[in-house]
């Protein structure tokens, strides 16, 4: 296996830090909006990674965080809660809207056949950790407090910048947003472990801590949530390249100053997704969702397949042509793999070529998740000249880390084209009959029954032209 290491610059032979155990720790999302597709690449390719590694034999424990509290409309520190913000937009409270939007986000997750992390931490639960973490810190002199809140020191240590490549611009403005300067700071790279409610008298979430009645910054809640999870020793650290600067700078500074020995081992970063415009985010107001591209008609699984045309270390244009061309190109994916599939039965398998066409998709995706190598490996075993059985054995096979339904699709779009359909489907259809009978009647209040009795049961109805469709939430 081998992963390029953004600290260190180069792609280096990956080493655990215990014998065949993976220890994984995800930046999670700020579940104030809907995650747009730029967002969510990010996450396919980390789903990647993780499916790789199990794959190639290792026990890996993932883990992520959900951030509820503490992350300001700039990564300097200043600004907005964003929580607060998207509260005060749907008037509904930061809690509800942490729900809603989490939710939401792992809607999105089971869209895209994104594995759940093995914990799902939220910020919210981890405030005892945050008050430790920041105790020691003070007790070591490498944070000191100042107007009430509580900033670490990076005038204490010798190398800060540890990635080494931030641009004037990003040193400057904190990467994403305006910054305004904040006086109680020592140096104009020290940033908040804990706030007061003298920095925002409005804060909707606050906790006793010996500092006051506040909440945290934003940097503490990765460390905190990573080390009550995975231990002191971490292998591998995922994000955006958007991370990089502040956050995973700071995340390094401030647990390693805890700890006193090296925090985590390899930081594993995805480029942007950009449109034309250039970079999705939120602030620009250019987010296009998963939602939005079912609406539009797209499989989010076509999604996934455009993603990984490209090597996440690359930025990557979106497009409708180019998705267009991604979803043309699956779909005609599906069909192939769906006649080898049906033609296959119950014949053996030739182990031989088998475990040769396997080490040459392990090879692709383990050289850097590699996933562009890793498809053509797919398209050569659909090209070669080897029996149906032991094609979709390896088509199987290949599934477990590209998750495109290349299995499971074919076999359920097998059995619909054989006439024969499952529990769920009946079931559905003839609720969409009764439905359909009680608007005929001028019943529109049993027919929205029926309709609000699915979406419970988590089916959408869509009605159309062509009549009622119907998926799953």
């Amino acid at each position: 296996m081998k992963l390029y290491n953004t600290l260190t610059k180069k792609v280096e032979e990956f080493k655990e830090n215990v014998p065949g155990k993976v220890s994984m720790y995800t930046c999670g999302p700020t579940v104030y909006h809907f995650a747009h597709i730029g967002n969510l690449r990010s996450y396919i390719e980390e789903d990647v990674l993780e499916k790789t590694l199990r794959y190639a034999g290792y026990d890996v424990k993932r883990v992520m965080n959900i951030t509820d509290v503490g992350h300001l409309s700039s990564d300097a520190d200043t600004g907005e809660d964003k929580m607060l913000a998207g509260a005060k937009r749907e008037h509904k409270t930061v809690m509800e809207i942490a729900d809603f939007y989490t939710k939401a986000f792992f809607s999105d997750m089971e869209k895209l056949n994104i594995k759940m992390p093995d914990v799902v931490e939220p910020a919210t639960h981890c405030i005892d950790e945050f008050i430790h973490m920041i105790e020691i810190l003070l007790e070591k002199g490498y944070a000191y407090r100042s107007g009430e809140n509580i900033y670490f020191d990076t005038s204490k240590l010798p190398e800060y910048y540890v990635f080494g490549n931030q641009s004037e611009e990003e040193l400057m403005v904190g990467v994403r947003d305006d910054v305004t300067e904040d006086t109680n700071k020592r140096n104009k790279n020290d940033f908040v472990l804990w706030f007061t409610k003298s920095k925002f008298e409005d804060q909707a979430l606050k906790w006793d801590s010996p500092w006051g009645v506040g909440y945290p910054g934003w940097h503490i809640e990765c460390s905190c949530i990573s080390m009550k999870h995975l231990g002191e020793q971490l292998d591998i650290h995922c994000g955006g390249v958007d991370n990089i600067f502040p956050h995973h700078t700071n995340e390094i500074a401030q647990s390693e100053s805890y700890l006193g020995h090296k925090w985590c081992n390899y930081w594993f970063h995805v480029h942007h997704l950009n449109d034309r415009a250039g970079k999705m985010s939120k602030s620009k107001g250019n987010i296009l969702t998963v939602t939005v591209l079912q609406e539009k008609g797209y499989d989010p699984l076509a999604y996934r397949f455009f993603c990984l045309q490209s090597h996440y270390r690359k930025p990557l244009e979106f497009s409708f042509d180019a998705l267009d061309n991604a979803a043309a190109a699956y779909t005609k994916l599906l069909k192939r793999t769906l006649s080898i599939v049906k033609q296959a039965g119950n014949d053996p398998i030739n182990q031989e070529v088998f475990d040769t066409y396997k080490a040459k998709f392990l090879d692709a995706v383990s050289n850097d998740v590699n996933t562009s190598s890793a498809l053509t490996v797919v398209y050569d075993v659909l090209k070669a000249d080897i029996d149906n059985a032991t094609k979709a054995a390896l088509i199987r096979s290949f599934d477990e880390v590209l998750s495109l339904n290349l299995a499971a699709e074919t076999e359920e779009k097998a059995v619909e084209e054989n006439g024969e359909k499952d529990e769920l489907t009946l079931y559905v259809e003839e609720m969409i009959a009764k439905r359909v009978a009680a608007k005929k009647e001028k019943n529109f209040a049993e027919a929205d029954r029926i309709r609000n009795e699915l979406l419970e049961k988590g089916i959408v109805l869509k009605d159309t032209r062509e009549g009622t469709l119907w998926e799953k939430a």
